[in-house]
C-alpha cells in the first residue's frame, strides 16, 4: 500500500510540475510572439536567438567548415528574408545580406554606424586600432596612408621591391619537379613586401622576428575571449607585447634621425608617413598608437594578400581555359618586355585585362573579407528594414558575392563575367575591399603583388596542383597549404 501510495503521490506531483511548465511556456512563447509582432510593426528584422546563451553560434561555425560557408546565411534568407536577426559569437546581432543595404552601412561616416567586432578582436587589436577607431583620427590615418600608397614615387618602387621579392622567392624553385606548399610560400613573400612597405626592414633577423611573432599573434583573432595564461589570446597577447616593443624601437630611433637635420627628406614607408604628420587639432601621433596600428597593418601580408594570391592559383588549376588565356596574355607581355628592353611599371601589371579579372573573380569566390561589423547610434531605417539604436550590425559581402541574382552560377570560377561587366560597374555587389570612407586604402597595392606574382609564376612554370579544399573559418585558407609540383618552363614553352 505504502508502495502504490508512494506511485499515486509522485504522479501527482508529476502532473502539477508539467502543468506548471506548460503554462510557463505558453506564456513564454506568446510574451515572445507579442514582441516579434511589435518588431515586425516598427520593421525590426525577423529572426531566430537560438539556443539560450550560444545562440547559433554553432551552426554559424559549422557552415565554415563546408564548400558553402554562406548556407548559414542563405537559409535564414529564405525563412526570413535578406535581412534578419540571428545571435552568434556571444551577440545578438542583425544581418544585412542585401547589397542596398550594405551600401548605406558603408557609406555611413560614423554618426549612425561605428565598428563593433567580436570580443576577441577587440582585446586583441586594442581600442585604438585602425579596424575600431572611428571619425576624426580614423579620417586622418586612413587619409594619411592611402595617399602615400598612391604617389608615383612609391607605386615606381614598391613594383620593384615586389619584383625583387618575388623573383628572389622563385629563383629557390628552380629544381625540376620540386613540390611546394603555395600558400607558405606566398606568405613569405608578401610579408617580406608589406613590412618593407611598413618600415623598411629587409631580410634579414628583423624580418625572421615580426614574421615568428606576427604569426603567433594573429592566431588570436578568432578565439574564445578568455586571457589566462596558456590561453591562445594570453599567448597572442603576449606576442603582440613584443612586437610592439619592438617597432617602438623602431619609431624611436627614426624619430631621433628625424629631429637632427632640417631636411624633411624622402618619405619611404608608412613609419616616416606617421612621424612626418603633425597636426593642428591633435598634434603627432602618440608612440603606442603607431606601434599598435603599424602592427595591425601587416595583417595583409600575412592573412589576405597570400590568401588570394594562393586561391587565384587554385583557382586556375582547375579551369584549365582561364589558366590558358592567362597565359598567352603574360607571354604577350614578357615578350613585349624583352623587344623594347623596358623594365617593368605599375601600370603594366594593372593593364593586363585578363589577369584582372582572374584576380576580381578570385576576390568574389574567396569572400577572404567576408562582412564588417557595426553597431548602431540610434534608431535607422534602411528600406523597410528598422535597425534600433545599441544593435550590432553584421553586412554580409559573401552573401553578395554568392547571391545568384548578382552573379550567375555563382559558384563556378568564370573570369569572363568581368568582360561584361566590369569590376567598378557593379561596384554595390562587389566589395572585397570593404567601401565608403573605410574602403580599404591598400587595394591597388594588393592587386599589384598578386599581378606580379601571377606574371611571373605563369611564365616561369608549369605545375600540377594536388586536391586541396577552402576552409572559411575562422579564416579563408587551403586545408593543406595547395601542394603544387612545379616543373619550370624552357624556352620552347615561351
Amino acid at each position: 500500500m505504502d508502495w502504490l501510495f508512494l506511485d499515486v503521490w509522485f504522479m501527482v506531483i508529476s502532473l502539477v510540475l508539467v502543468s506548471i511548465w506548460w503554462v510557463i511556456h505558453k506564456e513564454i512563447r506568446r510574451k515572445k510572439k507579442e514582441k516579434e509582432e511589435e518588431e515586425m510593426e516598427k520593421g525590426i528584422p525577423r529572426g531566430s536567438s537560438g539556443w539560450p546563451l550560444i545562440g547559433e553560434t554553432l551552426e554559424f561555425i559549422a557552415s565554415g567548415y563546408t564548400s558553402r560557408p554562406v548556407s548559414f546565411m542563405d537559409k535564414r534568407k529564405a525563412i526570413y528574408g535578406k535581412v534578419f536577426k540571428t545571435h552568434i559569437l556571444g551577440k545578438p546581432i542583425i544581418v544585412s545580406t542585401d547589397a542596398e543595404v550594405n551600401k548605406v552601412i558603408l557609406q555611413n561616416h560614423g554618426n549612425v554606424f561605428i565598428p563593433s567586432y567580436p570580443k576577441s578582436i577587440t582585446e586583441l587589436l586594442g581600442k585604438s586600432s585602425i579596424l575600431q577607431m572611428n571619425g576624426y583620427l580614423q579620417k586622418r590615418v586612413h587619409s594619411l596612408i592611402g595617399g602615400f600608397l598612391r604617389s608615383p614615387h612609391f607605386k615606381a618602387r614598391i613594383t620593384k621591391d615586389i619584383q625583387n621579392s618575388v623573383q628572389r622567392s622563385m629563383s629557390t624553385w628552380l629544381d625540376q619537379k620540386q613540390q611546394i606548399y603555395l600558400q607558405d610560400e606566398t606568405k613569405k613573400i608578401t610579408f617580406e613586401v608589406l613590412v618593407k612597405v611598413l618600415m623598411s626592414i629587409g631580410p634579414g633577423e628583423d624580418l625572421k622576428f615580426f614574421k615568428t611573432e606576427f604569426e603567433e599573434f594573429i592566431k588570436g583573432l578568432i578565439c574564445l575571449p578568455i586571457k589566462f595564461p596558456g590561453t591562445r589570446l594570453y599567448k597572442s597577447l603576449k606576442a603582440k607585447e613584443r612586437l610592439v616593443k619592438k617597432v617602438k624601437g623602431i619609431i624611436e630611433e627614426r624619430k631621433m634621425s628625424m629631429d637632427k637635420p632640417k631636411d624633411e627628406g624622402v618619405t619611404n614607408d608608412a613609419v616616416d608617413v606617421l612621424l612626418k604628420d603633425t597636426d593642428d587639432v591633435q598634434g603627432q601621433l602618440p608612440l603606442d598608437f603607431m606601434s599598435g596600428n603599424i602592427i595591425e597593418m601587416m595583417i595583409p601580408g600575412e592573412e589576405t594578400v597570400p590568401t588570394a594570391t594562393t586561391l587565384a592559383v587554385k583557382y586556375l588549376s582547375d579551369t584549365p581555359a582561364a589558366l590558358a588565356r592567362m597565359v598567352e596574355e603574360n607571354m604577350d607581355l614578357m615578350k613585349r618586355k624583352a623587344e623594347s628592353s623596358e623594365e617593368y611599371c605599375w601600370n603594366d601589371y594593372l593593364s593586363l585585362k585578363f589577369t584582372q579579372n582572374v584576380i576580381s573573380e578570385t576576390l568574389r569566390m574567396a569572400n577572404i573579407i567576408n562582412a564588417v561589423w557595426r553597431k548602431s547610434l540610434k534608431d535607422v531605417k534602411i528600406k523597410e528594414h528598422l535597425i534600433p539604436k545599441g544593435y550590432s550590425v553584421l553586412a554580409s559581402f559573401s552573401s553578395v558575392h554568392m547571391d545568384d541574382q548578382n552573379y550567375e552560377n555563382p559558384y563556378e570560377f568564370n573570369p569572363w563575367r568581368w568582360e561584361k561587366t566590369g569590376s567598378t560597374v557593379n561596384i554595390q555587389t562587389f566589395t572585397p575591399f570593404g567601401g565608403g570612407q573605410r574602403l580599404c586604402p591598400g587595394l591597388e597595392l594588393s592587386r599589384l603583388e598578386i599581378s606580379i606574382f601571377l606574371h611571373h609564376f605563369v611564365t616561369k612554370f608549369r605545375w600540377v596542383a594536388e586536391n586541396d579544399e577552402v576552409v572559411y573559418f575562422p579564416t579563408v585558407r587551403m586545408k593543406r597549404k595547395l601542394p603544387i609540383t612545379i616543373i619550370p618552363r624552357l624556352p620552347k614553352d615561351h
